[in-house]
């Protein structure tokens, strides 16, 4: 996995390259076209430079660089249609006017003013088409510029609509983990309450023969009351902030007996727990939430590295911090089952585990394997 993420990276790096120097070459074109014909043609090759600078600070200032584009290219346009001189588009220009395009209708927000910043692009290309030249000339670059730019508006509305849907996706899997966790705050609140009624039932059993066990009995509700307290407000904090706790009854037992369910049917897994850990060392809901964090990595391992051949899972205590590690080695994605989609799982375990103080992590190490990483306060 590490060698593809590296793989997409200088793919990324070559095509953002590549697409510099074809603009530059436009550039030169524009440049020997300036040469012949002298004069205020200079000025597309200006525009081109602009174009250029556009594209290079598109991510940074991508409204304010195609602004600034938009009205270099509509003045240099109209300078050149009210001095009567006859040439062609700025290919550099009208190049990085496209480029911009499908950034614009991709990335801003919201979708209306994208598709009004897209059609003022329109309106720019057809200015230079008629103001730049005349006759059949300017109806010819017309139609050229104008599927030009439908072409892109396309590409751009496409781009924009797949990340809509794993925004959506994303919100679904939050909403999802807000419900669950509404169902857990009941189960922990019943638990926590089933506990105190119980010792409170004791301790009227015991007033009588024995007055002096009440004040302890007394001291472990308020202790269980406390505690109660406390889980429930971590949890409201989760649901209040729409960010993703434990189900009575999860253990450190249970972390085991799943990775041993998930080695009977696929890798091997070698889990370890280190010393100093056990059910009372740490809060119950982040027992549950390690449970899950671990369910999910295992469950992307089987889904996304299905001939992985072994994984190590080990949670262990350092100094301030808790952390559960999952590597599955031996195993790059396979594309074939990565098409089927995912990685919404680990955005909900990431809600989880933030609401509680902690971070989660998933990535390529430098030793080839794949890491799920969920850090708690301890």
């Amino acid at each position: 996995m590490g060698e593809s993420k590296r793989a997409v990276y200088w793919i990324r790096r070559l095509s953002e390259i590549a697409m510099l120097g074809w603009l530059s070459m436009l550039l030169l074109l524009d440049l020997v076209i300036a040469v012949g014909s002298g004069g205020l043609q200079y000025l597309t090759v200006l525009c081109g430079v602009a174009g250029i600078a556009a594209v290079v600070l598109r991510r940074r200032y991508r409204v304010e660089s195609f602004a600034v584009l938009l009205g270099l290219s509509f003045v240099t346009s109209l300078v050149l249609g009210l001095d009567g001189v006859v040439g062609v588009p700025g290919t550099a220009e009208t190049g990085a006017t496209l480029i911009l395009i499908i950034g614009v209708l991709r990335h801003v927000e919201p979708v209306r003013n994208a598709a009004i910043l897209a059609c003022a692009g329109l309106i720019v290309l057809m200015a230079e088409t008629i103001w730049r030249s005349e006759g059949n000339q300017a109806f010819a670059f017309s139609f050229m510029l104008f599927v030009g730019w439908s072409t892109v508006a396309g590409a751009g509305g496409y781009l924009r609509f797949q990340q809509e849907r794993r925004n959506e996706a994303v919100h679904s899997v939050r909403r999802a983990e807000r419900l669950e966790l509404a169902r857990e705050l009941h189960d922990l609140v019943a638990h926590h309450i089933t506990g105190i009624v119980v010792q409170a039932q004791a301790a009227r059993t015991v007033a009588v023969s024995s007055p002096d066990a009440v004040v302890p009995a007394l001291d472990a509700i308020a202790s269980a009351g406390s505690e109660a307290l406390t889980s429930m407000r971590r949890m409201v904090t989760v649901l209040r902030a729409d960010e993703a706790s434990r189900a009575p009854g999860t253990s450190l037992a249970d972390l085991r007996l799943l990775t041993e369910r998930f080695s009977a049917e696929g890798p091997k897994v070698a889990f370890e727990i280190g010393s100093g850990l056990g059910d009372g060392a740490l809060p119950p809901e982040v027992i549950t939430t390690l449970h899950r964090v671990l369910l999910e990595a295992l469950t992307n391992v089987r889904k996304h590295a299905p001939h992985t051949r072994w994984i190590e899972a080990s949670l262990k205590r350092y100094e301030a911090v808790v952390v559960l590690r999952v590597r599955n080695y031996g195993s790059a994605a396979d594309p074939r089952v990565a098409r089927l989609g995912g990685g919404f799982g680990l955005v909900g375990m990431a809600e989880r585990v933030e609401a509680l103080g902690g971070r989660l992590r998933a990535g390529p190490t430098q030793e080839g394997a794949w890491e799920v990483l969920a850090e708690f306060p301890a």
